[in-house]
């Protein structure tokens, strides 16, 4: 398929069939104080999509630009909609759902990009991929990579949690823990794509993750009988998620296949709340220090953020903060009420739309479609529950000592 490359910032049109990552020009400014610059857009072929109207039997394949090899190699997609009764009712959402992308193979969302990724680097020959991670997009990567028989290369803070870089070990994946932070880790893994070659596939800075990360978009429109929901909460951390989301709306749209794309909501923790702030200030400054139990959002620096404020305002969507406290009380609800267990990354997006219940039934009312992105399975950071859950004492093994137990 072909497609050319936009740069965010400065609008640079770039067209090249090589592996191409970020705008020279606007990336040349990054000083590291401030949100990057010169992240690029893949634009697809604007004729290309308008056919795409015409189709009767759509996938999400569709709207990638490389087609994915032996997709059953890899199965990625094709993830329920949970429609949570008990939390509808409670919350008085009669059209509240869950997109559950934790059930995917590696465990989370990031399995959408690696797919394309892989695609990526097939399509160039290439047999050695390399990133940056706290966990879950090394594991994504690891687990594609094993399932093609490529090399991944993959530098993590040395903080990560132990549960998801094993995932990454068990796969294959060399692992190269940092002393340092997720930036440190970030700035190592380009330099040793520059060095060793390969294909870099750091968030935000190789596109096709966001490209891949739009399936999601792309899947919901199928699902819902060629319709979207009204609202979208995405949990947010470097801000590549959100681009992804909107940049499925998106190309639905240019296609002519929707009228309008979703309200998008960045769900963040006050304790990692760059894009937020940024979008309330318009300011791009990194933070002094992220402090969010959410591993997976947890970022001073945020690799996409100038693009996904943007695109929080061409939404008409907004960003909403929440504490820490209530994302991990939200991870407990979701089990609970709803049978869902999913990390506190993923339960940021149900706090945030806690947090905005009130707010959201007086301006649109009950019947609104609200769909909330669930991102990541909650096995992948079981230490969040260390003096939280406790497994009950064993009881003798007796009628008496069950009697007791129960009062009966």
């Amino acid at each position: 398929m072909k497609f050319v490359y936009e740069c965010n910032d400065c609008h640079e049109i770039y067209e090249t069939k090589q592996v191409f990552y970020q705008c020279p020009k606007c990336a040349a400014l990054n000083d590291g104080t401030s949100f990057a610059q010169g992240n690029v857009i893949v634009k697809l072929d604007e004729h290309y999509l308008q056919k795409l109207k015409r189709r009767k039997n759509l996938s999400v394949t569709d709207f990638l630009p490389y087609e994915i090899p032996h997709p059953d190699c890899y199965p990625v997609g094709n993830t329920p909609i949970v429609k949570p009764l008990r939390l509808g009712k409670q919350y008085g959402l009669r059209n509240l759902s869950f997109k559950m992308d934790s059930v995917l193979p590696s465990g989370s969302f990031k399995d959408r990009a690696s797919q394309l990724i892989i695609a990526q680097a097939l399509h160039h020959k290439e047999t050695r991929i390399a990133l940056a991670s706290t966990g879950n997009a090394g594991a994504a990567m690891s687990c594609a990579a094993a399932a093609y028989g490529l090399e991944v290369i993959l530098f993590v803070p040395e903080t990560a949690p132990a549960n998801k870089l094993m995932q990454s070990v068990l796969y294959g994946a060399t692992v190269v823990p940092v002393a340092g932070s997720y930036d440190d880790a970030f700035a190592l893994s380009i330099a040793y794509t520059n060095e060793a070659g390969g294909i870099n596939r750091n968030t935000a800075y190789n596109p096709m993750t966001i490209e891949g990360k739009k399936g999601v978009s792309i899947e919901l429109f199928l699902q819902m009988g060629r319709n979207v929901p009204d609202i979208v909460y995405v949990p947010t951390g470097d801000g590549c998620i959100f681009a992804g989301v909107y940049k499925g709306f998106s190309d639905l749209k240019d296609a002519g296949l929707i009228k309008n794309i979703p309200l998008l909501v960045a769900a963040q923790s006050r304790e990692s709340n760059a894009i937020a702030r940024a979008w309330q200030t318009q300011e791009f400054t990194n933070l002094a220090e992220a402090t969010t139990r959410a591993d997976s959002i947890n970022v001073e620096s945020p690799a996409n953020g100038r693009m996904a404020v943007r695109y929080i305002s061409e939404s008409q969507g907004w960003a909403t903060e929440v504490d820490d406290s209530e994302i991990l009380e939200a991870q407990l609800e979701l089990a609970r009420e709803a049978g869902l267990f999913v990390e506190p990354a993923a339960a940021c997006a149900f706090a945030a739309l806690k947090s905005d219940r009130q707010m959201v039934l007086d301006r649109f009312g009950e019947h609104f479609e609200v769909c909330v992105l669930l991102t990541g399975t909650g096995f992948k950071d079981m230490a969040v529950f260390d003096g939280r859950i406790q497994i009950p004492e064993a009881i003798e093994n007796s009628a008496e000592a069950m009697r007791q137990r129960f009062a009966l």
